[in-house]
C-alpha cells in the first residue's frame, strides 16, 4: 500500500493524483458509472489497489441520505432451501454495492418479524428482504405499511409488498408429470409443513397434477422438512406400501426416506421410484442419486435485489417476479415394476 501523509487513509483525490484523473472521474470509477473509458477506469482502478483506498461509506451516506443497508430477515436456516436463499440475496445485495444486516428468528411469529423489522428500521436500512415463507408474514408486512421497499422472498407478494419467488407449483408439477409419463399411477407425498408457504405451494402442484390425470390425491403425509421426519414416515410406509412413487418436499426428508426404504428391503427405483426438491449438493451422492427440482437461489437473490435497487433508486411500484425450477433426473425413478 502507497503511504499517504501523516499516515492517513488514502483519500479520493490521493487516487485521482495518482491516476492522473480529476477526483469527479474517480468518483464516476467507484459508484460503477458507465460514461468513462476502458482505460481510463483501468487506471484508476490500479491507482486504488495500489493506494488501498476504501471508499467512506459515511461520508457517502451523509450525501445520498442512504444507509447502503439491506435487512435481510430470515428463519429455519438449518434446512438447505432458506440457507442458500439467504446466501443468493446476501450475494446480489454485496455486487450491488450494499451491506447487509441479517436478523435469523428463532420461531415464527407475529412479534418476532414485526420486532426484526423495527430493528432494522432503527438501524436506517434502505430496504428489507423477508426470507420467512410462512402464511403469517405477508400479512404482518402489510399491516406495518413500512416507508422503505420490502421485498417477500419465497411469496408473490402483494398490492404493498413487493415479492420474490422460485414457481413451487410448477416445479411440484414438473416432479409429478415426469412420474405419471413413467407409467406411475399410485404417487403419494411426503409435505413440508402446511403452514409454510413452500409446503402448501407445493402440495397444491401435487395435488392439480394428480387431478389433471384423473388420479387419486389422497396419498398425503405430512413431514417437517427433516431427514428425521423423511426416516420415520418412510419406516411407516414401507410396511404396507401403496403407492408406486413418492414425490419428496425437500430433498432432506427424501434422503431419511431412502434410508428407512433401504434397511426395509425396499428397493429404490424398483420397487418405488423417488422424487425430492431442491437439489442440494448431496442429491447426486445419495444412494440413488435423487432426482428431484433445481431451485436457482442465485438467480433468486438477483431477482429480489432487482427490485429492491428500482424501488429504491427510482421509486418503481410494488412488483413480483417468479423464477422457474428444473427437473434434475438421476437414477431414483423408473418405470413400475407393476403395472
Amino acid at each position: 500500500m502507497a503511504n499517504t501523509s501523516k499516515g492517513r487513509m488514502p483519500r479520493l483525490e490521493d487516487v485521482a493524483k495518482v491516476a492522473g484523473v480529476s477526483h469527479q472521474t474517480v468518483s464516476r470509477v467507484v459508484n460503477n458509472h458507465p460514461n468513462v473509458s476502458k482505460a481510463t477506469r483501468e487506471k484508476v482502478e490500479a491507482a486504488i489497489a495500489e493506494l488501498g483506498y476504501r471508499r467512506n461509506t459515511a461520508a457517502r451516506s451523509l450525501v445520498t441520505r442512504r444507509s447502503q443497508t439491506i435487512g435481510v430477515l430470515a428463519s429455519e436456516l438449518s434446512q438447505y432451501g432458506p440457507a442458500n436463499t439467504l446466501l443468493g440475496v446476501e450475494h446480489a445485495a454485496r455486487n450491488a454495492g450494499y451491506f447487509v444486516s441479517i436478523a435469523a428468528l428463532r420461531e415464527i411469529s407475529r412479534d418476532a418479524i414485526s420486532n426484526a423489522v423495527v430493528h432494522f428500521m432503527d438501524q436506517a436500512v434502505d430496504g428489507i428482504a423477508v426470507l420467512v415463507p410462512h402464511s403469517d408474514t405477508l400479512a404482518v408486512l402489510e399491516q406495518m405499511n413500512l416507508p422503505v421497499p420490502v421485498v417477500a422472498v419465497g411469496s408473490a407478494g402483494s398490492a404493498s409488498v413487493s415479492g420474490a419467488m422460485v414457481d413451487q407449483r410448477a416445479g411440484a408439477r414438473l416432479a409429478v408429470e415426469h412420474l405419471i409419463s413413467e407409467g406411475h399411477r399410485q404417487i403419494g407425498h411426503i409435505a413440508g409443513p402446511p403452514d409454510w408457504t413452500d409446503g402448501a405451494e407445493r402440495a397444491e402442484g401435487w395435488r392439480a397434477a394428480l387431478r389433471d390425470a384423473g388420479l387419486d390425491d389422497s396419498l398425503l403425509v405430512e413431514g417437517d422438512w427433516s431427514a428425521g421426519s423423511g426416516y420415520a414416515i418412510g419406516r411407516k410406509l414401507a410396511s404396507g406400501l401403496r403407492a408406486t412413487a413418492i414425490f419428496v418436499g425437500n430433498d432432506q426428508m427424501a434422503l431419511g426416506l431412502l434410508r428407512a426404504f433401504t434397511e426395509a428391503g425396499v428397493r429404490v427405483p424398483d420397487d418405488v421410484s423417488v422424487v425430492g426438491f431442491d437439489d442440494q449438493p448431496e442429491a447426486g451422492y445419495f444412494t440413488p442419486p435423487l432426482t428431484t427440482v433445481r431451485q436457482d437461489f442465485e438467480e433468486l437473490g438477483r431477482r429480489c435485489m432487482d427490485i429492491m435497487l428500482k424501488e429504491i433508486e427510482s421509486g418503481a411500484a410494488v412488483s413480483s417476479t417468479v423464477v422457474p425450477p428444473e427437473l434434475v433426473l438421476r437414477a431414483s425413478t423408473a418405470a413400475p415394476a407393476r403395472a
